[in-house]
């Protein structure tokens, strides 16, 4: 059990972030480890004669037997929606020294030996340092930026919308309440039951001291987990909510939209209406929708328009970002059409 001490300050300056470099990053283990990550599988299915194109011994090496990864892959996204590129460069920047350290206590920490990869460089960190932004580029060039993370940022950024309304409507009890079941909230404290042993050995509690909070959704974690430094706040990375509907369209799909339409659905409003409230048990943007449904944003927004104007979904503004998602009227319509 681990335990923050949170200040009415401090509840004041938490926030959300998401970062692409730790999404690719800690996404290596959905390799390692298929069971714990079932709705990666078809994108990694999908891309796999991509992926034998990259530097995949060093790639698979920065993840260790206990899904440890070295501090320094994962810097802390200084605003919430860094780009891949500038935390790629910021990685790249990282001292050779520190890029050691942090590889020997990942690999020290684990209890395994270092991979050959890693032990041939390990005594020249300047240039592993190099030769993992250089991987981890080609890894997002070629698997992730394409296809992946437009539909990951989708999830990520509906993720977002959520903790929003259930801060506005519940509080902090309620937002951290719904994160997730390792954490609980009471009397300004905040819990969080991390076996991490790293974590353990930092101590049982720490008083957040005006330093805020950050809350990081995640597709490659299984539980909440933190992170904590002398310097900046405390970070909490928590499973996102809606992950399991990242396969949603690529696995056994007859036609691009991916989930059918129930017939009585498709009757009444029509097939690209129907296929629309189908798909939106889960918030999305037009964007995400006319990838998924392989037709032009054009076409998708005005059958958003009407639904909405229906009653049939509700849209939520994110920054320059609108997201749909049925209604309640919309679910009781989308159940009974089946």
């Amino acid at each position: 059990m681990f335990e923050f001490r949170l200040g009415v300050d401090d509840l004041a300056a938490t926030w959300f972030a998401y970062s692409p470099l730790q999404e690719t990053v800690l996404g290596l283990r959905a390799r390692r480890w298929p069971w714990y990550y079932p709705e990666q599988q078809p994108w990694i299915a999908g891309r796999q004669d991509r992926w034998e194109t990259l530097d995949t011994a060093l790639l698979d090496a920065l993840i260790t037997p206990n899904a440890f990864v070295p501090d320094f892959l994962t810097p802390r996204p200084a605003v919430p929606r860094p780009d891949f590129h500038d935390e790629l460069a910021e990685l790249a920047g990282t001292p050779p020294e520190e890029v050691r350290t942090d590889v020997l206590a990942a690999w020290s920490g684990d209890g395994s030996p270092l991979p050959p990869v890693l032990t041939a460089l390990i005594d020249r960190p300047a240039a592993l340092r190099d030769r993992v932004a250089e991987a981890l580029s080609a890894y997002w060039t070629r698997c992730l930026a394409p296809a992946w993370w437009p539909r990951a940022r989708e999830v990520l950024e509906a993720d977002l919308a959520h903790r929003g309304r259930m801060l506005s409507e519940r509080g902090a009890e309620g937002l951290f309440a719904d994160l997730d079941t390792r954490i609980s909230w009471r009397a300004g404290v905040l819990r969080l039951n991390d076996s991490n042993p790293a974590v353990q050995a930092l101590g049982t509690s720490v008083d957040v001291a005006g330093r805020g909070l950050v809350l990081i959704p995640t597709l490659a974690g299984i539980g909440a987990q933190t992170d904590i430094t002398q310097d900046g706040p405390p970070l909490i990375a928590y499973p996102a909510r809606g992950r399991a509907t990242m396969a949603e369209g690529l696995a056994g799909r007859t036609g691009p939209a991916g989930a059918a339409a129930p017939a009585a659905l498709v009757g009444l409003v029509g097939a690209a209406r129907a296929r629309l409230l189908v798909l939106l048990a889960s918030p999305a943007s037009t964007t995400d929708l006319a990838h998924r449904l392989g037709v032009t944003p054009g076409a998708v927004s005005r059958h958003l328009g009407a639904l909405t104007a229906a009653g049939l979904l509700d849209r939520t503004r994110h920054g320059r970002r609108v997201l749909y998602r049925r209604s309640a009227l919309g679910d009781a319509l989308t159940f009974r059409g089946g």
